[in-house]
């Protein structure tokens, strides 16, 4: 890259996502301090949705499509997201260029400052859990049937904001990598209203804690500089997780849980599928040896959207993504594909109403104005 090029970034608007790309930035500039950058802030449909749970919304892409359309066009170079915000097929001509290291994966239960020093299970009977993921709702509500779980959208501040000022939530759930990377973590923690969960008590998304950047497959010069903060251990442990995901059909509007762990070039990846209400659940575990695939090495440099940048270690990359692969089919087998589809008509169904809802009280709204005009 020559000293002279600005390199344009996209992102969402958010705090976090901006912090996000700072972070990818800061780590591009420590390895070279003459790099120049621009960023470009957007908002996506899901930043302007906020009074409808993403299973809700009924559409793919709810946090990446513009930023997408702006790299395709060329207006940035290349795009920061949260991996698990991106879908597990991407556009024609665009590539995850490189995952960075993964932070904390797992969820956490933030307390209302009434309930400081307890933990969730100490809560009375009736409690308000607030989530926009029915992932974290459906496990939730498995192990804990006496509390209700509501619906809470925005970002991490608003919710915040809700949970303290509301006095309608008693606990919401939120991922730890966004509260550490905000820097709220230690605060909440050390005034006893931080619990993290256990993978027993609730598996995290798909690519959950992991940062990665998009950009074009052809542009060889930004390839070349995202490899440089490349985490391998990461890449194939989200490799394994989007082939799981993407051979489910899975997404935002259903509930699919994950939990890899990654020693001595071996992984052990655990999936799970919960029906809407927790009341059902499919899980299994596949172990795979990373360096020796038990499919043939295929011709493609993109394994689930992610670039392999290192022919050396194409072997890991179809180990991870066919260990992904068998984990889904091996939970179809196992019934994953009812509760999914019984999962995905519900959430339609929701889709429906909410919309006749909302239609009727814009026919409300018109009649009140004639009468008024009368």
């Amino acid at each position: 890259m020559s000293e002279e090029r600005i390199i344009r970034v996209g992102t969402r608007k958010s705090q976090l996502a901006l912090i996000q790309t700072n972070n990818v930035i800061q780590m591009l500039r420590s390895l070279d301090p003459t790099l120049k950058f621009e960023t470009l802030p957007m908002t996506t449909t899901g930043d302007r949705i906020l009074d409808s749970a993403l299973s809700k919304i009924g559409e793919k892409s709810l946090f990446t499509k513009e930023l997408e359309s702006a790299l395709i066009k060329k207006q940035v170079d290349f795009v920061v997201h949260s991996l698990k915000d991106l879908p597990t097929t991407l556009p024609d001509g665009l590539v995850i260029g490189c995952v960075c290291k993964r932070d904390n994966p797992f969820d956490a239960i933030v307390l209302h400052p009434k309930h400081q020093g307890k933990t969730l299970q100490d809560l009375p009977a009736g409690s308000v859990i607030g989530t926009s993921s029915l992932r974290r709702a459906a496990q939730v509500q498995r192990i804990y049937p006496q509390y209700k779980i509501e619906n809470i959208r925005g970002n991490l501040n608003t919710r915040f904001k809700k949970l303290s000022e509301e006095n309608v939530y008693d606990a919401i759930i939120l991922a730890v990598a966004g509260l550490e990377r905000m820097g709220w973590h230690q605060c909440i923690s050390q005034c006893g209203r931080l619990q993290v969960l256990t993978p027993d008590e609730c598996m995290y998304a798909v690519s959950q804690g992991a940062m990665a950047v998009e950009c074009r497959a052809d542009d060889e010069a930004t390839l070349q500089l995202l490899n440089r903060i490349h985490d391998h251990t990461s890449t194939i442990a989200c490799t394994a997780e989007r082939a799981y995901l993407r051979k489910l059909e899975g997404g935002c509007s259903v509930p699919v849980s994950v939990f890899t762990e990654i020693s001595d070039n071996q992984m052990r990846i655990r999936g799970g599928v919960f029906s809407i209400d927790g009341s059902q659940v499919v899980q299994h575990t596949e172990v795979v040896n990373l360096l020796f695939p038990e499919v043939p090495i295929p011709s493609q440099n993109a394994f689930v959207g992610i670039h392999c940048q290192t022919p050396s270690k194409k072997n890991e990359y179809t180990s991870a993504w066919a260990a992904g692969e068998r984990l889904a089919d091996v939970m179809v087998k196992q019934g994953a594909d009812v509760i999914l589809a019984k999962a995905k008509a519900t959430s339609k169904e929701e889709i429906i109403k909410e919309h006749e809802l909302k239609m009727k009280k814009q026919e409300a709204a018109s009649s009140l104005n004639i009468g008024g005009i009368n």
